[in-house]
Parts: structure tokens; C-alpha cells; sequence
């Protein structure tokens, strides 16, 4: 059903790429748009538990496009060093595909926020919590089931002459 990546010496395993998408503040999320363009918007978002999870508004793009169309993929690059003199950059980035759902029910939808002050605003908890309460009603969360992850690396890191 996913494309093998072709360059598989660069392949990161799973615990790397979780590694990547666990460190890493923000991402690109690509959904199918508007007259069926690509449109990729950069979030910030939390990993957990094999899930990716995101706050949106109740209205706009995002919303719209994933109510038209599920499926989505998920950018994160970690490393991006260019190295002018050999022509090249070394990089380490994860994508993601998987089905997106917005959560309607509101112990997922608290899980799912809690996850994202845990990871951004780890010392502020209690406040976070508050925050999600005055902003209960006015924000949507989303879910992202991961079906299928890649890793890759430049091949220096690789070969560990970066």
C-alpha cells in the first residue's frame, strides 16, 4: 500500500523516527484541499502512543479538508545542516501517513490536550488545564492514527561522518 523507500541505507529505525517526532515543536501536516490542491499547513503537535495530535479552530481549511478527505501525511525535519562545500545537507526527518479524525468525545479530546500542554508547557500544568477549560468550546482536536512511518537520514550521519 506505502511506497518502500528507495535510499533504504539511509533508513532511521522506528525508535529513531519516534524519537524525531517526540523532540521536534512543529511539523507539516499535508492534506488534500481545496479543488483537490495539496495543502500543507505547519503545526505544532504531540506524538503519543503510535497517534499524532493537533488543535485546530472549528472553522477553516484544516477542518474542511479533513471532513473532505482523512487521509493525511506528517512532516518533521530535525536536522537540516547545510554543508556548503560538499553540495549537500545533512538532514534527519520523519514522515507520516495516516487517518486523521477530529475527536467529538470529550475524554479523548482532554486526552489529546493534555498531551500537547504536557509536551509545550510541561512546568504549567495546572495552568494548562485552566486554559483548557476557558478554550473548551472553541477548539477542535485532531487525531492522527499512524499507518505507516519513515525515518531518513543523510548518508554522512549514516555512516557517522557528519
Amino acid at each position: 500500500m506505502f511506497r518502500e523507500m528507495r535510499r533504504k541505507k539511509q533508513l532511521l529505525s522506528e525508535a529513531e523516527s519516534i524519537e524525531i517526532l517526540q523532540s521536534c515543536t512543529s511539523g507539516v501536516l499535508a492534506v488534500t484541499g481545496d479543488n483537490d490542491y495539496p495543502y500543507a499547513v505547519p503545526l505544532s503537535y504531540a506524538y503519543k502512543d503510535g497517534k499524532l495530535f493537533f488543535h485546530f479552530a472549528k472553522a477553516g481549511h484544516k477542518i474542511d479538508s479533513l471532513v473532505k478527505n482523512n487521509k493525511v501525511s506528517f512532516c518533521v525535519i530535525k536536522t537540516d545542516d547545510v554543508i556548503q562545500k560538499t553540495f549537500t545537507t545533512h538532514f534527519r526527518s520523519v514522515i507520516v501517513f495516516g487517518t486523521a479524525r477530529i475527536l467529538t468525545e470529550d475524554s479523548g479530546k482532554r486526552y489529546a490536550l493534555e498531551c500537547l500542554v504536557e509536551k509545550y508547557s510541561p512546568d504549567y500544568i495546572t495552568e494548562g488545564q485552566a486554559e483548557m477549560e476557558r478554550e473548551w468550546k472553541s477548539v477542535h482536536v485532531a487525531e492522527v492514527l499512524i499507518e505507516h512511518m519513515t525515518g531518513k537520514a543523510a548518508i554522512e550521519i549514516i555512516n557517522g561522518k557528519a
